[in-house]
């Protein structure tokens, strides 16, 4: 009887034994498997990313803002200008007046089909809506994560160089480009501005700014400068285009004060400048000739006389042209210079020429 329980105790261990030989068989067995599996479809997922084309580094872009009446009149100027973009560097949006479409009617250029501000608002030339307007197009331009500079058009305005020139001038620099030196004559600071703008910070210069994108956000956040140009600043004979400005505290040494976009002004005697104000000459058919553009783009250096400064132009620590952009151009004078621009080379030449 004891020998039987022996034999079957024995038995039952070699049953147990063999139980789990088995199952560590078949445990191996399934980890063996999977790890065929596994590494099956990681070499799948490999040559899949090896074939597939590798995601592209999206280019930081210009938002050019153009500030119209109603239509661009110079639309086909530009148009050969962004045709030397073929890496999408580049976004443009309008302010024109109030329910005005860009369209197949409205522009020759595809480039600019529906790019108009559908929440634009009336301009009146030397008030605060000017800067209401610059605001809108900012606040628009700024929803596109791409966009890193910002530049200001007028409707009058021409490129000087070509979109690869263009493009590498102003992003060759993290600073801002703001027209900014100080205003002497009396009449134009307000004192009910005090303290919110003080005197001491009071500056004159040119609207056609270039802003990276900090101050572009800072301009449209603003909610204590603003009101007080809504305010104070009523119209009156400045020159066109041109407004009095507060320079933000901390932000002088981000900001190269000198604007990219050339005027030239009426030279008016004392008597006249006093009764019509100052103008900016308009450029005509006959004034648009090789000279015209190349002794803009001849501009090294800005004498500022009433800070007795003198802004020498450079673009990567090195002596520049002063000037991107130029204006006012009449239509036949921007389609005159665009029919001369195999001789001038405006649109195609090599940054090397410049």
């Amino acid at each position: 009887m004891g020998l039987k329980l022996i034999r079957r105790s024995n038995s039952q261990k070699s049953q147990h034994r063999w139980k789990i030989k088995v199952f560590a068989m078949m445990l191996f067995v399934f980890f063996f498997g999977t790890l065929v599996l596994m590494e099956t479809q990681y070499n799948k997922i490999r040559m899949l990313a090896l074939l597939s084309p590798a995601p592209q580094l999206q280019n930081p872009k210009i938002a050019f803002l153009f500030i119209a009446r109603n239509r661009l009149p110079l639309d086909i100027v530009w148009d050969a200008f962004f045709q030397g973009d073929k890496e999408n560097k580049f976004s443009i949006l309008v302010h024109s007046r109030p329910g005005f479409l860009l369209n197949k009617v409205t522009t020759r250029s595809a480039y600019f089909l529906n790019r108009q501000m559908n929440d634009s608002i009336q301009v009146d030339w030397g008030e605060a809506s000017m800067i209401q307007a610059e605001r809108i197009l900012l606040q628009h331009a700024l929803m596109d994560p791409l966009n890193e500079r910002f530049v200001f058009l007028s409707d009058s305005c021409i490129p000087l160089y070509n979109f690869s020139y263009t493009y590498d001038y102003i992003m060759s620099t993290p600073n801002s480009f703001v027209d900014s030196f100080a205003d002497t004559k009396e009449g134009r600071y307000n004192p009910k501005m005090h303290p919110i703008i003080p005197v001491q910070s009071w500056r004159k210069g040119s609207q056609w700014a270039v802003l990276n994108r900090k101050h572009a956000d800072i301009v449209v956040k603003d909610e204590i400068l603003f009101p007080m140009f809504q305010l104070h600043c009523k119209k009156k004979p400045l020159p066109e285009f041109w407004r009095d400005q507060y320079v933000h505290e901390g932000l002088e040494g981000e900001i190269t004060r000198r604007t990219l976009t050339h005027t030239a002004w009426l030279i008016l005697s004392s008597k006249e400048r006093e009764r019509k104000g100052w103008h900016p000459v308009t450029y005509k058919l006959a004034d648009a000739t090789p000279m015209l553009i190349q002794s803009i783009k001849d501009i090294d250096n800005i004498n500022y006389e009433t800070e007795h400064r003198r802004e020498w132009c450079t673009s990567k620590e090195k002596p520049a042209p002063c000037f991107l952009f130029a204006r006012k151009f009449t239509r036949p004078a921007a389609l005159r210079l665009l029919n001369m621009q195999s001789a001038l080379g405006l649109y195609h030449e090599e940054i090397s020429n410049v």
